[in-house]
């Protein structure tokens, strides 16, 4: 296995494939969670264990059950109902590990389950022909690029927060101008991550 396209394959997911700010995948908990930078931090970890538990099982699911017994088409229900039981059970190690982060999160950890990034990732693994370990990685950037993501959309939020917004762009209207901000700064690293290694 070639190192450097495990880096680049984990660089792209963190900057320039970013599921948030250029696939605009998992934006419900991205607008939701990110007025606190404790929660924003604590649902980023949350996703990016999903992302990693839900790929590493999905992934030997789709080769060694779905495609061996011609079952493609159940791939969306399969990956949905593993990604379920997989925060199910987040949820309970949650509530009893961190009662706070399970106070803070609220009602945005049971959404996990139906946050689109992550079923985006498990099913892009698969169309992009990754392998286990590439899977793996990939799943690790996505899960990066959304803490990175969350986190400095949090810090903004709260500059936001403290400043003086004109009357008509108070509320969504300025957090929505601020999230195309920080997307249109990822925009910057296309084209980076690839040339690295040229």
């Amino acid at each position: 296995m070639d190192v450097k396209v495990l880096i680049v394959i984990l660089l792209s997911a963190v900057f320039v494939d970013n599921y948030v700010l250029s696939r605009f995948l998992g934006i419900c908990p991205f607008l939701g969670v990110s007025k606190k930078i404790d929660q924003a931090v604590g649902m980023g970890v949350a996703v990016t264990m999903v992302m990693l538990l839900a790929t590493a099982v999905t992934w030997p699911i789709q080769y060694y059950v779905l495609n061996t017994l011609n079952l493609g088409y159940l791939q969306n229900i399969a990956f949905i109902l593993v990604i379920a039981t997989l925060v199910q059970i987040l949820e309970l190690l949650l509530k009893k590990f961190s009662p706070s982060l399970y106070k803070g999160l609220g009602v945005y950890l049971p959404l996990i389950t139906t946050n689109c990034a992550v079923l985006g990732v498990t099913i892009n693994n698969i169309i992009d022909g990754y392998n286990f370990l590439e899977s793996m990685v990939s799943s690790l950037g996505c899960g990066l690029g959304f803490l990175l993501a969350m986190v400095l959309f949090s810090g903004l939020r709260s500059k936001i927060n403290d400043s003086k917004v004109p009357a008509p762009f108070r509320g969504l209207a300025v957090t929505l101008i601020a999230a195309s901000f920080i997307s249109l700064a990822f925009m910057g690293f296309s084209g980076i991550v690839e040339n690295i290694f040229a």
